[in-house]
């Protein structure tokens, strides 16, 4: 475990990193139902904090472990088994995710202790990885048991925020500090050290691959929830419409995130890393999150909600906009004096249907008129883009 040749040609992901992003979409596809549930009532505060916090805990394990198999993987026994106690620990994190909305919703100190659980199994994976690393990759040494260090120094941040009985504002708080210091770790590391040698068309892959996976995911659950409405009160053109948008909507968000060359554009400003990695982290949380707004457009057709129609459409287009404005914001900064495209023309493509979805829902309109609009959302930057190219 001495190093990835970074200029590795065609370095792909492993077997085994794919199957590891399947556990972490079964975290996101808890995330998710909770989500739609917890927004469907009306309880907004609980559904965006308690969201945020878990499916944070998820992304961040994962982009810890993304960016060092990506320097240091050998796939030996011992990385192997490694990786099996880290998929343990995110199992034991969705595991947890339902009784941290139930807390956050009651008011109580945020159940967060199976979380910082799953958490703890996580890092002894990924400390033990860091470690092993530093003693067998002399080069990196320092950088790698920095990275052990303040892993073990957050970690006892957040047992911390799990045992002492604080307040939600008090917790929130905590963990703030946490997170600034699980940010503030690989920063130094990487620029105060020395640079792993992660290789840049292995990394875009693997942020591409999960989010391929929470995509799919997304379609899965709303497959399902519409299997159950039709075998409970057959077909209808609201059924029929909505498994449309759903399957367009994420066929587009696919689209709109692979126009970019993120692979290339890494390799030639390697500097733009931090941005890269730490920015995708709102796009992969509102790319699991637009199946909890199809979620809560389907309650809708089942008069499950206690929401206005307003509501119902903001649920939907606030992750589709996050994430379609998201996606190109991030290339906009990564091709910042490289691309021909003007990314003004891209962004306007993007916020037009947002807006008019939501004029039109507070107008009156039909909601699943509004969803199917803002479902244009990741479409025009597509065609904008595909236009400039040609």
């Amino acid at each position: 475990m001495v190093g990835r040749d970074p200029a590795e040609a065609e370095r792909s992901g492993s077997s085994l990193e794919v199957f590891y992003d399947l556990v972490f979409v079964v975290a996101f596809s808890v995330a998710s139902a909770q989500l739609a549930h917890f927004v469907a009532d009306g309880h907004y505060f609980t559904a965006i904090i308690a969201y945020t916090l878990t499916t944070f805990a998820a992304i961040w394990a994962w982009i810890n472990f993304a960016w060092f198999a990506s320097a240091f993987d050998t796939d030996d026994w011992l990385f192997r088994l490694l990786v099996l106690i880290q998929m343990v620990g995110v199992a034991i994190i969705a595991i947890g995710i339902p009784p941290a909305f139930a807390s956050i919703d009651a008011g109580e100190h945020p159940a967060t202790t199976v979380l910082v659980i799953g958490y703890m199994v996580m890092r002894v994976g990924m400390v033990t990885q860091w470690v092993r690393a530093g003693i067998e990759s002399p080069t990196y040494r320092r950088t790698c048991f920095t990275y052990a260090g303040v892993t073990l120094v957050a970690q006892v941040g957040w047992v911390l925020v799990a045992l002492v009985p604080l307040n939600l504002r008090d917790t929130l708080i905590a963990a703030a500090v946490c997170v600034a210091i699980e940010w503030a770790g690989p920063l130094y590391a990487e620029t105060r050290v020395l640079s792993t040698p992660w290789n840049s068309s292995h990394i875009a892959e693997r942020y591409s691959t999960l989010t391929v996976i929470t995509l799919g995911e997304g379609v899965v659950g709303t497959v399902a929830l519409l299997q159950a409405m039709v075998g409970r009160n057959g077909w209808s053109v609201h059924t029929i419409v909505l498994g449309l948008a759903a399957m367009g909507v994420t066929f587009a968000m696919w689209w709109l995130y692979f126009l970019m060359p993120n692979g290339e554009t890494l390799w030639k400003r390697r500097e733009r890393s931090f941005v890269f990695g730490y920015g995708s982290i709102p796009v992969l949380m509102a790319c699991a999150a637009v199946g909890a707004g199809l979620h809560v457009v389907a309650l809708w057709i089942e008069q499950e909600v206690r929401i206005s129609n307003v509501a119902v459409v903001a649920s939907l287009a606030v992750p589709v906009g996050v994430f379609s404005l998201g996606v190109v914001a991030m290339n906009s900064y990564l091709m910042r004096g490289d691309a021909p495209i003007r990314w003004r023309w891209p962004v306007a493509a993007a916020a037009l249907p947002l807006v008019a979805g939501l004029i039109l829902a507070a107008a009156g309109a039909p909601v699943l008129v509004c969803a199917v609009v803002i479902c244009l959302t990741p479409v025009l930057p597509v065609i904008v883009v595909e236009a400039v190219s040609d």
